[in-house]
C-alpha cells in the first residue's frame, strides 16, 4: 500500500515541478515519503525520526544556499581572474562547509541512533542516495533534448 501510495505522489509531482518557487517543497514532500518506504518507519519511529531528521535537512539546505552563494558564484566568473588569496579564501570556505556538513552528519546519526534500530540508520544513506538518483534521473528526463 505505502509503495503505490508513494508512486501515486510521483506522477503526481512531476506535473508540478515546473513552479520553481515551490520546488524545495515538493521535492521534501517526495523525499519524505521515499525515505518513509524505504526505511520502513512504524508510525512510532517516524514520530521521532521526522523531527531529527527535518532539522538535520534544514540546517544541509542552509548550508547548500551559502555554499551557492559564497562559492558556486565566485567560481561562475573563473579561476584565471582570481588572486591566490581569493583562491585560499575560497578552499577555506569550501573547507569549512564540508566540516560543517560531517559534524552534522554526525549529530544526526547520534540523535537517530536513540530512536531509530542501527540497521535503519545505516539504511538512511543508501535511501537518500537512491533518491538523489532518482531525482537526477527525473531531472534528465524532463530537459529538452539538445540539437546539434
Amino acid at each position: 500500500m505505502m509503495k503505490k501510495i508513494f508512486i501515486l505522489i510521483l506522477f503526481i509531482s512531476t506535473g508540478l515541478f515546473a513552479q520553481k518557487s515551490d520546488r524545495y517543497d515538493k521535492i521534501k514532500a517526495l523525499k519524505t515519503a521515499h525515505l518513509t518506504e524505504k526505511l520502513a518507519l512504524t508510525t512510532n519511529e517516524a514520530e521521532k525520526f521526522w523531527p531529527i531528521y527535518n532539522e538535520y535537512d534544514s540546517k544541509m539546505h542552509a548550508l547548500r544556499k551559502i555554499e551557492h552563494k559564497e562559492i558556486f558564484y565566485k567560481l561562475k566568473n573563473g579561476i584565471e581572474n582570481m588572486s591566490d588569496a581569493d583562491a585560499n579564501t575560497l578552499i577555506d570556505q569550501a573547507l569549512d562547509i564540508e566540516t560543517k556538513e560531517l559534524q552534522y552528519r554526525k549529530d544526526l546519526i547520534k540523535s537517530l541512533r536513540k530512536v531509530i534500530p542501527a540497521k535503519k540508520v545505516i539504511g538512511l544513506r543508501k535511501a537518500e542516495d537512491e533518491f538523489k538518483r532518482e531525482l537526477l534521473h527525473r531531472y534528465r528526463d524532463k530537459r529538452p533534448a539538445k540539437k546539434e
